[in-house]
């Protein structure tokens, strides 16, 4: 038994008034159902609001995902929830939080492989000196426009810039994910 507002924010659907970050997590990991409304009339003393009797049941098995970066993207995407996905992602922190995350897993595979590969042993890598800020700060604008590009090619390419959060279900999510994983851009 929940708080009537938090039980319909469990229960809720796509397109719901009530459909949030917190349902699409449940709905991700379990099977929710409305079973009744207990009114407050019901309890010695009442309480001040009215309560909903609720159903989960967990699905198995749970999808195999990283949940950290579901956690991220549905961030993402519920942060202006009636934002189309291709104005979510076309913002300039977003683009910024998503190249960072692009680089680090990027730099991560690169050191797996190079830990593999005997033919740079032995082999120096060239120091490199401190760019001046104003040249490093052009070259990060730049860099941020050539990523922004790939972004908005992602969400042109797969016709997934038009998803708004609010409307979005499970295997929608689940799509969005894939595909940005798949072209290495990482939520977390």
């Amino acid at each position: 038994m929940f708080q009537r507002e938090f039980a319909m924010r469990l229960v809720a659907k796509p397109g719901s008034e009530y459909y949030c970050r917190l349902s699409a997590n449940v709905r991700l990991l379990a099977k929710v159902d409305h079973l009744m409304k207990v009114a407050k009339t019901n309890f010695k003393p009442p309480p001040k609001v009215e309560s909903s009797v609720v159903r989960i049941e967990p699905v198995y098995p749970p999808p195999k995902i990283n949940y950290r970066e579901w956690d991220g993207l549905l961030r993402l995407c519920f942060s202006r929830k009636n934002k189309t996905l291709g104005a979510i992602f076309k913002k300039k922190n977003v683009v910024r939080m998503l190249e960072e995350n692009y680089k680090i897993f990027a730099s991560a595979k690169e050191a797996k492989q190079s830990e593999f590969d005997i033919t740079n042993l032995g082999k120096e890598e060239k120091m490199v000196d401190v760019q001046d800020e104003d040249v490093k700060g052009m070259e990060d604008e730049q860099d941020q426009g050539e990523f922004k590009k790939k972004v908005v090619e992602v969400l042109q390419k797969e016709n997934i810039g038009e998803l708004r959060a609010t409307k979005m279900d499970i295997d929608d999510f689940l799509l969005v994910l894939g595909i940005f994983n798949k072209e290495g851009i990482h939520f977390a």
